[in-house]
């Protein structure tokens, strides 16, 4: 019979065919104590690392890594893994006396073969109770990683058994815990990794060795996990890289990648160092993985370890997303991966924009494409032809988050600004769908697919939920087959009516009786699936009207749960009845956030458009949908519910309004060729067919047109010259419909050059075309308004309309609900609201305050930069409606006082106003100040030392930053606590930095 001891002995004989040592813990030293960590390894290895140093730094240098500040074991393990990943920097005196440092890592990461790898069992810790783990690897003397291993013929045990295990353990023997980076957990057959402190849900499988070849599925998991992630190099990437702690207002939660992650990253690095300029074209690729699998976290990790590359040289990284709420979505997840990536900056406007971009190295800044606009042409100014040129550094990375249609209008437009703006960038995609051939080509864009995570594998590997689909079709009968002719009639000489059909169809959806139905049919429906699986529900209408008529039905029901219509709203236009639907920002955010939260009673949410793209709640496992959808509006919609939590086995989709065929037609589209399929057309004949279209269209126009200044024209310049070209053409009926045929076959070939930098110098050509075009159409078209024939094409199938009764189709077929696999996108609604008198007084008194704060920044970084993210607060919540303009005007008033009161501190103090942040990060940490005597004595000494040692660009050079550590600890050694000393060191660089930076001899 096989035994635990067989898997262990197993794995170990595994990780020694990897190069680790086996050591039986019983012959250690410190085996049956309550000691976990190996000292007199660790120390072997920093002397054998650091010889020159002296032995106390050495001995100080152990006794720093192994002592873990912390009021809690997942506060404890954050604070070893920074200082295991970042390193510890010390300052001695060499044996003449003179100051040196030195940053100190426990782990050689960059030479694998430096480093001492144990796998150590039969080791015995002692703690509450006394335990024994099956299996810890010793890195250096460090218990990095614990295998609990159960046994694969018991056919009472399992892995999530060594999950309670290891639970059991955290309790037991915590300190084990401090220095943990990964757990293993297996029963044999199955093997997985997670986090100590992750639930079981959060565990899973490394499913590749190499992370190219097809998935190792009927392999032992054990052997996969082993030799696809426990090479020594690999671990060591996976440990510096790939592990991180979000701080979620006081709770951490640790989080490592999946498989897919780790080598989607890597091979996204390796292909950077060959693409970045001036190593390669400038196009990294693209990674595309499927929708919740993780995207933003993998973005983070990337730009960490981009950021970290000797050869790139501190780059500049640009994160840049189609809409802002995705902006500021993946802003929270970045600010959240804080410990891998740094600080980052987020431009609110595009003079933000410009400004960052235009700074020095370094740094990560977030914005929406639409920030590379143009300035257009006021009375005061003219406007631009063309966009500045911010930076012709090669070392900036522009990251795309879902690699989608605004990068690939490189013709005009905000994708073409962005590629002036930064002439020697690089780009790569990161996305959850793949792109439809007919928008863009993506390799001429970004470059080849790196890696591929799709959507089975997904599934496969429980990064994501199966999704299951119900046809509950109430279905619209149209009785009137002669209606499309009749519509025809109405439209007629519009070239596209389908818009005005499908406007009339969505009013017909919301008849009230079909309306009752559904919204009883969903109750029910809920109320059965909640029986067995706690969640919550989306309802998908075809309009805002629709979305108001189905909460008016469904709250009317008896055992309704709490529901909310989430929706934008044009109080000038929308009925009354709608405003309870109608919310601020902030409202809006309040009722996302109770969304999000399993517990809350708010249990259902009606929208039509919001919420459907870039919004995650994994209590979601229903979506009710009752709107034509298709492609990616209906791919990024449908995957709200596949998101991992606890017992949560699949999401549900109920339709109402017949998507199976769309659903099964995008799927098809979206598991095909992965995005990868060779281009079908020869380009070069392509663009000659494209410059031959515009000659053939600029020869209709008079040479007297000028239209060369196009770009930085007013809106009501561009009118009068498009009305001349109108004139001209429109006087003969044969030439204006051949005008018209002309500019159609330009923008075709457009969709296919539309790429390619040559066509750079024809934009105008074809924009005044476009613009002629459409105004000729327009001209020529019918006289009846759009608005008029909508209402009569409602009117008509209003009167041809039954709605039938609710039908199961599965159910009545006798067909098993299939498992189908989806996608995401990305999509945004948003409004703006105008400035009244009060509003102005408060932008008065806002500027005034900014100025100030600008003027005041560099002085006391600590203090005004809180100051400035709550004067943005209070702009925020006025522009939300919740203050009043007379709350925001007092609240604003309280913090200029707060500028005067500081005047008054400062004079006070007897310090200059360059001293005051020097005291004020003193002060706050007078408890650790040994030296009697006032704390004003110390400020001076330190900003003295700072002063002494300031040179030319000296924030960009190491070792003057060092010089004035030195000088500063110099300062401070006798007068602080040497324990604090590098915590009070540090604000001091700070603020020194951020006071002095632009400092000049």
């Amino acid at each position: 019979m096989t035994k635990e001891a067989t898997i262990e002995q197993a794995t170990i004989d595994w990780l020694t065919d990897l190069g680790y040592t086996h050591q039986l813990g019983t012959t250690l030293p410190q085996n049956h104590t309550t000691e976990v960590v190996l000292k007199d390894r660790l120390l072997q290895f920093i002397e054998q690392q650091y010889p020159d140093i002296p032995k106390e730094i050495q001995t100080l240098a152990v006794s720093e890594f192994t002592n873990n500040a912390g009021a809690d074991l997942e506060h404890r393990n954050r604070t070893f893994h920074l200082k295991l990943t970042k390193g510890i920097e010390f300052a001695y005196e060499d044996a003449s006396g003179k100051e040196k440092a030195v940053h100190i890592y426990p782990i050689d990461f960059t030479s694998p073969e430096n480093n001492t790898f144990w796998a150590v069992n039969q080791f015995s810790i002692t703690g509450k109770n006394k335990r024994r783990p099956d299996i810890i690897i010793y890195i250096n003397g460090l218990p990095l990683i614990v295998f609990e291993l159960k046994n694969w013929y018991d056919e009472n045990t399992n892995v999530k058994e060594a999950h309670n295990q290891i639970e059991h353990y955290i309790k037991d023997i915590p300190l084990l815990f401090e220095y943990n980076a990964l757990t293993i957990i297996s029963d044999g057959n199955e093997a997985q990794h997670g986090m100590f402190s992750s639930g079981m849900e959060w565990f899973a499988a490394w499913k590749s060795i190499n992370g190219r070849d097809t998935v190792q599925e009927d392999d032992f998991q054990m052997h996969t996990l082993l030799f696809g992630l426990f090479p020594k190099d690999r671990i060591l990437n996976y440990i510096k890289n790939f592990i991180f702690h979000e701080d979620h207002n006081g709770t951490l939660i640790k989080k490592g990648a999946k498989y897919h992650q780790f080598f989607g990253v890597n091979f996204a690095v390796d292909a950077a160092k060959k693409s970045v300029r001036p190593f390669g074209d400038g196009r990294i690729g693209v990674i595309w993985h499927t929708q919740g699998s993780g995207k933003s976290i993998s973005m983070a990790i990337y730009t960490g370890i981009l950021r970290s590359l000797q050869e790139l040289k501190n780059p500049t990284i640009v994160i840049q997303v189609d809409r802002s709420d995705l902006d500021r979505q993946l802003y929270e997840n970045f600010v959240l991966a804080k410990d891998l990536v740094g600080d980052v900056q987020h431009a609110d406007t595009t003079n933000d924009l410009r400004t960052l971009l235009s700074a020095g190295a370094g740094g990560v800044i977030f914005t929406t494409i639409e920030k590379f606009r143009l300035k257009q042409t006021t009375d005061e100014a003219l406007g631009e032809l063309e966009h500045p040129i911010l930076s012709e550094r090669e070392n900036i990375i522009v990251m795309a988050d879902e690699a989608h249609r605004t990068q690939y209008g490189l013709l005009d437009g905000f994708a073409s600004n962005l590629r002036k703006a930064l002439p020697n960038a690089s780009f790569i995609g990161f996305t959850g769908t793949p792109v439809d051939s007919k928008d863009a080509d993506t390799q001429e864009v970004f470059g080849s697919v790196i890696h591929t995570y799709d959507i089975k594998q997904a599934v496969q590997d429980n990064a994501t939920v199966s999704i299951f689909y119900e046809p509950r079709l109430a279905k619209l009968h149209l009785w009137n087959e002669n209606i499309d002719d009749e519509v025809d009639e109405i439209t007629e000489d519009v070239e596209d009516n389908s818009n005005l059909k499908w406007a009339a169809i969505e009013d017909a959806a919301g008849s009230e009786d079909r309306v009752n139905k559904i919204a009883k049919d969903i109750l029910n429906h809920y109320t059965n699936r909640t029986n067995t699986l706690k969640g919550k529900a989306m309802v998908v209408c075809m309009s805002r009207r629709n979305c108001v008529k189905m909460y008016n039905a469904l709250t009317a029901l008896d055992g309704c749960p709490e529901v909310a219509v989430v929706m934008t709203g044009n109080i000038s236009k929308d009925p009354v009845g709608w405003n309870p639907h109608i919310r601020t920002k902030d409202a809006t955010e309040g009722i996302k956030a109770r969304f999000k939260k399993e517990d809350d009673p708010l249990k259902i949410v009606i929208v039509r458009d919001m919420w459907l793209t870039g919004f995650d709640a994994p209590c979601v496992h229903t979506m009710y949908v009752d709107k034509i959808m298709k492609g990616h509006n209906l791919m990024q919609a449908i995957t709200r519910t596949n998101r991992v939590l606890k017992d949560k086995k699949n999401g549900v989709i109920v339709d109402y309004i017949g998507i199976g065929d769309n659903l099964k037609t995008a799927t098809n589209k979206y598991t095909g060729s992965g995005g990868e399929g060779p281009p079908t057309i020869d380009m070069e004949q392509a663009l000659e067919m494209f410059f031959n279209q515009v000659e053939i269209c600029k020869a209709f126009i008079p040479a007297s047109i000028d239209y060369s200044d196009w770009k930085r024209l007013r809106d009501a310049d561009k009118v009068l010259l498009v009305k001349a070209a109108l004139n001209h053409v429109i006087k003969y009926d044969e030439d204006a419909n051949n005008y018209m045929k002309a500019e159609k076959t330009l923008s075709s070939l457009l969709s296919i050059v539309k790429s390619q930098t040559e066509i750079q110098d024809f934009a105008v050509d074809v924009l005044f075309a476009q613009h002629v075009s459409k105004a000729l159409r327009n001209a020529k078209s019918v006289t009846s308004s759009r608005g008029e024939q909508k209402e009569r094409i409602k009117e008509l199938i209003s009167q041809s309309i039954d709605s039938e009764d609710i039908v199961d189709v599965f159910a009545m077929a006798g067909i098993e609900k299939p498992d189908i696999s989806i996608l995401d996108d990305t999509f945004l609604l948003g409004a703006k609201q105008e400035k009244d008198g009060h509003a102005l007084k408060i932008e008065l008194i806002k500027n005034i305050l900014k100025d100030e704060i600008k003027l005041r920044l560099h002085k006391n970084i600590k203090k005004y930069t809180s100051l400035r993210e709550e004067l943005e607060k209070v702009i925020d919540r006025y522009h939300n409606n919740a203050l009043d303009s007379y709350a925001t005007i007092a609240e604003m008033v309280e913090r200029a006082k707060d500028l005067q009161n500081d005047d008054k501190r400062t004079a006070e103090l007897g310090l200059s106003d360059e001293e005051l942040a020097f005291y004020d990060i003193l002060a706050a940490k007078k408890d650790i100040i040994k030296e009697e005597g006032p704390i004003q004595d110390i400020v001076h000494a330190v900003v003295k030392a700072v002063k002494a040692n300031l040179q030319l660009d000296w924030v960009k050079k190491e070792n003057a930053k060092a010089a004035i550590r030195l000088s500063v600890k110099k300062e401070l050694r006798k007068k602080v606590s040497l324990s604090k000393l590098n915590d009070i060191l540090e604000e001091i660089m700070q603020q020194a930095e951020g006071q002095y930076s632009d400092w000049s001899a």
